[in-house]
């Protein structure tokens, strides 16, 4: 469940840090102190039939409302703190389905999160480094992140090196938020499973290697390159998740305890003319499950006029599946690692749609402006059969002192 929910919240992401980059952007050292708040609704809604909690097979009817903030504040010129918290409200039949209660596709369950990051800019040197973490919990785990960035800019500004680290340490124990408890207490296997323990841990960690180049090749063009590694530990099976073998019989989902990860990414930003930039972007994957993915995405910002930005995208994924997966009752019972995830099938997805930007430069006050509203939907197919839409609004208010 937590995998769909992610689509949910990346799409939140990565509007909240093409924001943050804006933001950047425009920062003129006359401004003392600056105050941004940006208020996020993500909708979610899924369907689909090859749910991993049932083995494959079932509902993945999901929707998620999805109400966030983020408060950026600079100060002193070189100073910036930025909060980002939200929460995650999830009505999913799957959950139901752990239990085997096919009631309802409307069982409950939330995630909460917030992170705090600070950065600064060095006064002598095109030089910011920063810092952060946060929290984010839900019924059935908890998860603390640390942060870390680096980013240099040549004098001439037309070469930039990046590079950030991130950290998870997830414990994936239910009983946080049951009145019964407010403490992990154990993991949740399906229903006719907890005759035994499972698994002999509980823990979770990764970390995550993100490198970042970026290049004027001419004023019209722009390349970036941004290599990663990522290394998972621990409990990275989903201990509700069922796996129905030929012979009939049935186990809890199992896979190897450390994962390597390796993405790629390069971007081309052309800039047409003063109404038209392109964005073109190839992705490579590949990951220790031997899992390999390819994806192209296309996306062109059309300034319509002074106040008006549409920018229709359309994205391509081709994925090749992980040995361990195998469909409802086609695993031998002597595989060793088997799970009945889609996530980690062979398939290709496709995502299209749309983002309408629109800046007022409208003052509330002397100080206090409402900046910028973004609303963007986006469809989503994959081939098994999965389809999602997914709706997000953004609104930014900015407050400054001279």
């Amino acid at each position: 469940m937590k995998k769909r929910v992610l689509l949910a919240g990346l799409l939140s992401a990565f509007l909240l840090k093409a924001k943050a980059q804006n933001s950047d952007s425009s920062y003129q050292k006359s401004t003392l102190s600056k105050t941004e708040v940006e208020l996020v609704y993500n909708h979610y809604i899924q369907e689909g039939h090859n749910s991993a909690v049932t083995g494959g097979i079932g509902t993945e009817k999901l929707t998620v409302y999805s109400p966030s903030v983020r408060i950026g504040h600079t100060f002193r010129e070189y100073n910036t703190l930025r909060f980002v918290g939200g929460v995650d409200i999830i009505s999913s039949a799957s959950v139901d389905n752990i239990d085997f209660v096919m009631s309802s596709a409307s069982s409950r369950d939330a995630r909460s999160y917030g992170n705090l990051n600070y950065q600064r800019q060095l006064k002598k040197k095109d030089l910011k480094l920063g810092i952060g973490s946060g929290f984010s919990i839900e019924s059935d785990y908890m998860s603390i992140p640390v942060f870390a960035s680096v980013e240099y800019a040549n004098p001439s500004k037309t070469r930039t090196y990046s590079f950030d680290f991130q950290a998870y340490f997830d414990d994936m124990r239910w009983g946080r938020l049951d009145p019964d408890y407010y403490r992990p207490v154990k993991l949740i296997y399906p229903v006719e499973l907890r005759n035994k323990q499972w698994f002999n841990t509980y823990r979770r960690d990764s970390y995550n290697f993100k490198f970042g180049f970026t290049q004027i090749i001419n004023p019209r063009l722009v390349l970036g390159i941004f290599p990663e590694f990522a290394y998972q530990k621990g409990l990275l099976a989903t201990p509700f998740h069922r796996v129905y073998f030929k012979n009939d019989s049935l186990k809890v989902e199992n896979l190897p305890g450390d994962r390597y990860k390796f993405p790629l990414s390069i971007r081309l930003n052309y800039f047409m003319g003063s109404r038209t930039i392109l964005k073109l972007n190839y992705g490579f994957y590949y990951d220790s499950f031997d899992i390999f993915g390819n994806s192209l995405e296309l996306e062109a910002a059309i300034k319509t006029s002074s106040q008006w930005t549409v920018s229709p995208f359309f994205r391509f994924y081709n994925q090749s599946g992980s040995e361990y997966f195998k469909p409802y009752k086609q695993h031998d019972i002597s595989a060793k690692f088997y799970t009945s995830d889609y996530d980690l099938a062979s398939f290709q997805s496709y995502k299209a749609g749309i983002n309408l930007r629109y800046l007022p430069s409208a003052y509330l006050t002397k100080r206090i402006s409402f900046d910028e509203l973004n609303l963007r939907y986006g469809y989503y197919h994959r081939s098994n059969g999965l389809n999602a839409h997914m709706i997000t609004l953004a609104i930014k208010f900015v407050r400054e002192n001279r």
